[in-house]
């Protein structure tokens, strides 16, 4: 019986110990945002708010990104300052959206994205009224009922 018990206590210590170092590790890896350098700061500084809140996997991909931004080119980097600054202006639902939408474009053939990508171009082209008009109608057949 003795030993049963000195047994499971070992693996139950065991098991603890793992537990703290794996613990550690993604810790580690997944810094908070008061962990983070001053230079990972002030690169993902539109995520401050939320930074504490993503998943490691989110972190990880942002920390990524940290890491190149210094070698983008000027107008990269303001892009990408851009882009950051409008995902965490979004709201759960729009960025669930979002992702969606990331999800149906990667399934896309590439004849598909180059048909995509000429339809955006023409998009792009046309006056500023004509967009707002164009959005307007999406927006109305976005929320009529459907069968």
């Amino acid at each position: 019986m003795a030993p049963a018990f000195v047994a499971r206590a070992a693996v139950t210590a065991c098991l603890a110990l793992l537990g703290a170092w794996s613990g550690a590790a993604l810790a580690q890896s997944s810094p908070k945002w008061t962990e983070l350098s001053v230079e990972q700061r002030r690169i993902l500084a539109p995520l401050e708010k939320e930074w504490d809140s993503l998943d490691h996997e989110r972190r990880k991909r942002w920390l990524g990104l940290a890491k190149r931004y210094p070698d983008l080119p000027p107008e990269r980097q303001q892009r990408v300052q851009q882009r950051m600054r409008e995902w965490a202006s979004l709201s759960p639902e729009e960025r669930e959206q979002a992702r969606e939408r990331y999800r149906r474009l990667r399934e896309l053939t590439p004849e598909q994205r180059e048909a995509l990508r000429d339809r955006w171009e023409e998009y792009q082209q046309l006056p500023e009224d004509q967009r707002r008009e164009f959005r307007e109608r999406l927006r109305k057949q976005d929320t009529a009922p459907r069968n």
